[in-house]
């Protein structure tokens, strides 16, 4: 098909960006292993140009980050207007306007009565570790449940609180301790009962010792897993009766990826403690914890903080997004780009038996290969070669699950149609090639 917004003019790597990839094996830590076999020269929407000229259609969003595409260009102005103005003071050292600006905006869109208030941070890891610390201050207590599926980070205790094991934990430990993992519900694989979830946590810890449970409303890395609508409710109650905190890990499925600004509003609940990044700053560094007001403020002064977290360019980017995805109503266009590709997708599936399952939220869709759809043996393989022939011919799509075998769509929300249909007809020459 004629190809609109992609352009391979050269081998993949061209020279230019061999030679940089030359360079990167002399100078480059080897555990740093980038999914795109070429370099980036620069960015515009959903498009990524390398060394060579070649325009790649990017479907990973740099794993999620830019919901409103590649260098939006009210982002771009925002960033430039703060940067002339000041770069840094850290907050906690000579506080400025953009932290308080965007914690007020924050704290609005949150779900829920309770008045709320923010903290910012640097990556989503630290917003996670930092909701745990809350969390262990305003009750009291030290364990922490987490689930099946889960990606929360790689730092000591969000590793630990991860779920995959290799490449995430390979030879990392020992772990943090009070960590009590328990069954997701996973329609397609493991469904599970509210009841044995919590007959799996009475038998693992006593939960008048549970600070909190981390939870993703959608699991993201873990391979796009949206749970049955009583899922959050149960949890919420769970909470409730137990008296520990509900924190959302919104990290990847926050900032209107699903449809709405925070994924669990289609639970209708409101979470004790909220952990945002990724997609809030537009490709900046920055995370938020936005929490009721009366757990925020648990901590002591000066014990929590971050020497870039919350810098005032990364503020200011961050407002820029808010603005945009409300006045280009990205929350209804990330709907409508969900509608699109379930429709696409269950097409392929129709067509190609490797597609066992085929679902998500919103704009958060992923698919499922599998060797046989009666057994659903993970089929890992047959996804990193269908991964490999969309990159050749012009897609970057990002694969997740605990097995490696779900492609997943992180698609800016800024796409237009006729560029997402262009990477799905790829996708679809990718599974054709991928089948002989």
């Amino acid at each position: 098909m004629a190809r609109k917004y992609i352009r391979v003019t050269t081998e993949i790597p061209g020279p230019k960006s061999k030679a940089a990839l030359f360079r990167k094996e002399r100078y480059v830590a080897k555990p740093l292993a980038p999914l795109a076999p070429f370099c980036a020269a620069r960015a515009d929407g959903p498009v990524v140009e390398d060394l060579d000229g070649n325009r790649f259609l990017d479907f990973s969003g740099g794993w999620g980050v830019m919901n409103v595409g590649h260098n939006h260009p009210k982002v771009v102005a925002a960033v430039q207007e703060q940067a002339a103005l000041t770069l840094h003071t850290d907050f906690t050292s000579v506080p400025y306007e953009p932290y308080v600006d965007l914690a007020k905006r924050l704290a609005e869109l949150a779900p829920g009565p309770t008045p709320k208030k923010c903290a910012f941070f640097n990556s989503g890891a630290e917003a996670i570790e930092n909701a745990v610390k809350i969390s262990r201050v305003a009750t009291g207590r030290k364990a922490v449940l987490v689930f099946d599926y889960a990606f929360h980070g790689r730092t000591l205790l969000t590793m630990t609180m991860t779920h995959r094991a290799i490449p995430y934990k390979a030879g990392f430990g020992p772990y943090a301790p009070d960590v009590y993992r328990l069954p997701y519900p996973y329609p397609y694989r493991s469904p599970i009962a509210m009841a044995a979830i919590e007959r799996r946590m009475l038998s693992l810890v006593d939960p008048q010792e549970v600070a909190c449970v981390v939870v993703e409303p959608v699991i993201g890395e873990g391979g796009f897993i949206v749970p049955p609508p009583e899922f959050l409710p149960f949890l919420r109650e769970l909470c409730d009766r137990h008296g520990f905190l509900l924190v959302a890990d919104e990290v990847q499925c926050g900032v209107g990826r699903t449809g709405r600004f925070f994924a669990c509003e289609h639970a209708g609940i409101e979470p004790d403690l909220i952990c945002v990044a990724k997609s809030i700053a537009g490709g900046l560094p920055l995370s938020a914890v936005v929490g009721k007001a009366e757990v925020m403020d648990a901590p002591i002064p000066g014990s929590l903080g971050s020497t870039y977290g919350g810098n005032p360019v990364a503020c200011a980017a961050a407002l820029a997004v808010l603005d945009v995805i409300q006045e280009e109503g990205l929350l209804a266009r990330a709907d409508h780009i969900g509608e699109v590709l379930m429709r696409e997708l269950r097409a392929l599936e129709r067509t190609y038996p490797v597609i066992g399952d085929v679902r998500g939220l919103g704009a958060m869709v992923g698919i499922e290969l599998v060797r046989d759809r009666k057994s659903r043996e993970p089929a890992p393989e047959e996804t990193k070669r269908v991964q490999g022939e969309a990159l050749k011919r012009g897609v970057i799509f990002p694969t997740a699950g605990l097995y490696g075998n779900v492609v997943r769509f992180l698609v800016p929300l800024t796409i237009p149609d006729d560029a997402l249909l262009e990477g799905i007809a790829v996708l679809g020459e990718a599974f054709a090639a991928a089948a002989k």
